[in-house]
């Protein structure tokens, strides 16, 4: 073979292969706006430290500091909040909600730019026109990712559905597959549920939160919705689907064996996250807190915020809230 045509087949190979590669991780940069930030990685996240306690964090600063932003975040929020309060009770944290619109990561990074919080919680990357937003008023943004998370579909209980792929979840919320039976179910037109943040389709019907979504799919058996593992996998009234990216490797983000959800609540469901921190299950993601970089004590907060938690005890309360730690 001449060196001409060694190299047109080095070339097709890695087209090939990158093509493979990349129809992997399409469902997450198409969701995340083209920014492959959101993608999991193993390695040490920025900030990280190994801080053992909330106590042994330093420069925490004093006085009443506003965040807010993506919902995902709430289980987090309750379970660290009130630890991080009873152990640095001058780092005072209230959580605002948006002047307009749902919480979401959106509206916190909106929020944050407006100078309404300190710090923003964030399950999706920034986006170019927030950083360049920022710029324009002087200051910089940073993510400091400190969890790691995972998508769940969530169906009605009575679908009769193995799982899907996730070129199959892409084409149900681009509008290609309108009913169950296109994916090995029922004949049953599919209701996609979502968000106006996220989302879009004249198909598509908007929820303004993931509680009336989630009661939206329990009570409609044509529904789906997706949103965070731990939001959806301990529910009585929904059924999470197992997903995979090829219909021979389905994979449950709940531990299996799956808990009957007529059981439900005197026993439920729980989170498998082993297979979001081993990239078994496609479907995962990275929780940041957002920094505004102004030279400030809003800086000082946020920067604070993220040490506390990626401290052995912050991650520690990080996974009984249902996610992965990224230490």
């Amino acid at each position: 073979m001449s060196q001409k045509n060694e190299t047109t087949v080095l070339v097709l190979a890695l087209l090939i292969t990158l093509g493979l590669v990349g129809g992997g991780v399409w469902w997450l940069i198409k969701r995340s706006g083209g920014n492959l930030g959101t993608l999991v990685n193993n390695t040490p996240s920025q900030g990280q430290s190994n801080l053992k306690s909330f106590s042994q964090v330093q420069n925490v600063p004093s006085g009443v500091f506003n965040y807010g932003g993506s919902t995902t975040w709430v289980s987090i929020r309750n379970a660290l909040d009130p630890a991080i309060q009873n152990a640095l009770p001058q780092f005072r944290l209230r959580y605002v909600d948006p002047d307009r619109g749902a919480p979401s990561s959106q509206t916190g990074i909106r929020m944050l730019l407006d100078n309404q919080l300190s710090f923003a919680q964030t399950s999706v990357p920034i986006a170019d026109e927030a950083y360049q937003q920022a710029r324009q008023r002087g200051f910089t943004l940073n993510e400091i990712p400190v969890a790691i998370d995972g998508i769940a579909i969530a169906v009605n209980p009575s679908l009769n559905i193995k799982g899907l792929t996730v070129n199959q979840f892409n084409d149900i919320y681009a509008g290609k597959i309108t009913n169950w039976s296109q994916v090995g179910g029922p004949n049953l037109k599919i209701t996609p549920y979502g968000k106006k943040d996220r989302d879009s389709g004249a198909y598509i019907q908007f929820m303004a939160t993931t509680t009336e979504a989630l009661r939206q799919v329990a009570a409609n058996p044509g529904g789906i919705y997706y949103t965070s593992a731990p939001l959806v996998v301990s529910q009585c009234n929904v059924k999470p689907l197992p997903v995979g990216r090829n219909s021979n490797k389905l994979v449950p983000p709940y531990k299996t064996p799956f808990v009957p959800l007529s059981q439900c609540p005197q026993q439920r469901n729980q989170v498998n996250t082993e297979v979001f921190l081993s990239g078994q299950y496609p479907l995962s993601r990275r929780l940041s807190v957002v920094v505004k970089q102004n030279g400030q004590i809003d800086q000082q907060a946020g920067e604070a915020y993220a040490k506390l938690l990626l401290s052995a005890q912050g991650q520690e309360l990080i996974k009984k809230a249902g996610f992965v730690s990224i230490r």
